[in-house]
């Protein structure tokens, strides 16, 4: 059900990005999903791979800042209010969203949302009580 994620620090100058994602591509790792999220200064790049371990290793022998943090992936009912209904649910269990995402996924009709939680666990005990569909995290990476 936890998903690992990849945090990468990245400066924020032209063709930082490019350098990064040609250094995943050239071992052989398929992006799932991508964010960005910059300052003048620096940017954290997050991706969800199809082999963590392997962009982990890559980009760290190539002298970049990485780590790994447990994220979920979530099914939202694709239609207006979909995503509404879900942060709902979480707002009522007092669980906070330090951020999210979102992808597209052709295994599915639903649309997908990463979402990083402080409490986890409380987050995934409120989600599955709701009813609310949570992808497994082998199935977010063959996406």
């Amino acid at each position: 059900m936890k998903v690992r994620q990849i945090s990468i620090f990245l400066e924020n100058r032209s063709g930082r990005l490019a350098s990064v994602l040609k250094e995943v591509g050239r071992a052989g790792v398929n992006i799932r999903a991508l964010s960005l999220a910059d300052t003048s200064d620096f940017g954290i790049l997050r991706l969800i791979v199809d082999n963590v371990d392997l962009c982990v290793q890559t980009l760290r022998a190539g002298g970049h800042t990485v780590s790994v943090t447990e994220v979920l992936a979530v099914e939202v009912p694709d239609h207006p209010g979909g995503l509404a209904g879900i942060l709902d649910v979480l707002s009522a269990a007092g669980l906070n969203v330090e951020y999210m995402y979102a992808f597209v996924s052709r295994a599915t009709e639903k649309a997908m949302v990463v979402f990083r939680f402080e409490r986890l666990d409380a987050a995934i005990a409120t989600l599955k009580k709701a009813g609310i569909s949570l992808v497994e995290a082998e199935k977010v990476y063959r996406l």
